[in-house]
């Protein structure tokens, strides 16, 4: 009953609500509760309405089995894809790695699970720390040839074993695996010179770095495995940066450079190699030409010296008639002197001739060949020459 109800106070004696009635109805509906009936004694009968203890072990079984039912099922759990769960007993690892899909062990405190994602690609930087957060005491690192670098890299990596990766690192791994890139990138650096380290080492060097790295990582069991490590940035410090930018240009123009002279020998040596051999052939054929003529020449006299072992007035005359002939081939003027001793000389205007007859090749006049003295006809010839001939026969 409320308290600004109109009646309060006109019942009960206008007094407060019965404690004793309220306590009863609560134990009748307790009792009902734990399957007891509800008596109907009196407001004095207060030993009647209080459950036994029968009836109070009744209820907390109950409870008893119900909490233990959803302690039970508090075990079961699901593991992800690319996930796996380690379970262990009172906190030591079992030997017990589950894969994906839904498990069960048993509850906590007897056993736990920790789930750890094998397949997150987690990346750790080393020598800066976001865009602009240079970190110089990780970054400079000395060469081989006393030098000092400014190396900013990034490294990728994997979780290939959930039980070291969760019992076997006394820190933190994304330290662990910084503290084992800057081992390797010092080693490897201080064994490079800087000109391979600035311009033409940087896959060989991040290569190495990485091959070191999973050494040192699997030597302590870290349960790690690097997947990739990416050169951001490898320049000198920014104090010499200046210096250093001349000495690259000055090579890149060294280099230039000789790939213009490379172009240009290119261009020139097989020109002069392919006018030598052009030379060389040329000189080949000239030799075996002078050759073939010579052997051609000895072999042609050593068959006139047998003709002429065998007739030699005839084989003077014939040497006589060729080389008369060889000459007077390229002559003009034929001029015939008889044997006898007159003064008759007879005379033929050859070039005359063959002069005239140039133009009349022309209109089609016939050109008129030079006949040599040996082959001129008996016809031509004058009578008494013929005479003398036979003379001086």
């Amino acid at each position: 009953m409320a308290l600004n109800d109109p009646q309060w106070g006109k019942k009960n004696n206008d007094g407060p609500p019965d404690l004793d009635e309220i306590w009863r109805k609560f134990n009748e509906k307790l009792k009902g509760l734990f399957g007891g009936k509800s008596g109907g004694g009196s407001s004095g009968g207060n030993g009647s309405n209080t459950p036994s203890m029968k009836q109070l072990g009744g209820g907390a079984g109950l409870i008893a089995f119900i909490v233990f039912g959803v302690w039970l099922a508090s075990g079961f759990y699901i593991v992800q894809e690319g996930r796996r769960g380690v379970e262990t007993t009172f906190g030591k690892y079992r030997g017990v790695t589950t894969t994906p899909g839904p498990r069960w062990h048993w509850p906590y405190p007897i056993e736990s699970v920790e789930v750890v994602d094998v397949g997150q690609n987690r990346t750790v930087t080393i020598g800066y720390r976001g865009l602009k957060q240079k970190q110089p005491q990780e970054s400079l690192m000395l060469t081989d040839d006393e030098n000092i670098v400014d190396v900013q890299f990034s490294v990728q990596f994997l979780v290939k074993s959930p039980e070291d990766f969760l019992f076997k690192n006394k820190t933190l791994p994304d330290d662990s695996v910084r503290q084992a890139a800057e081992t390797a990138i010092r080693e490897v650096v201080g064994k490079s010179k800087m000109d391979f380290v600035l311009q033409t080492g940087r896959d060989d060097i991040a290569n190495s770095t990485r091959n070191l790295m999973q050494q040192i990582l699997d030597r302590y069991e870290s349960g790690i495995k690097i997947d990739r490590v990416n050169m951001q940035s490898i320049q000198p410090p920014e104090q010499v940066q200046a210096a250093f930018d001349d000495a690259v240009k000055a090579s890149q123009d060294l280099e230039r450079q000789k790939n213009e002279g490379q172009a240009y020998a290119n261009d020139v040596i097989p020109r002069a190699r392919g006018n030598a051999s052009r030379l060389i052939e040329e000189s080949n054929g000239y030799k075996q030409r002078v050759v073939a003529n010579a052997e051609g020449e000895a072999s042609r006299f050593s068959q006139v010296l047998t003709e002429y072992e065998k007739a030699p007035a005839v084989t003077r005359e014939r040497i006589y008639l060729d080389s008369m002939q060889q000459m007077l081939a390229n002559t003009s003027k034929v001029m015939i002197d008889q044997k006898s001793g007159g003064n008759n000389l007879l005379y033929l205007p050859l070039d005359k001739l063959m002069q005239a007859s140039a133009p009349s090749a022309d209109i089609g006049v016939p050109n008129v060949t030079t006949t040599p003295s040996s082959t001129i006809p008996d016809t031509v010839r004058p009578r008494d020459s013929r005479s003398r001939d036979r003379e001086g026969r």
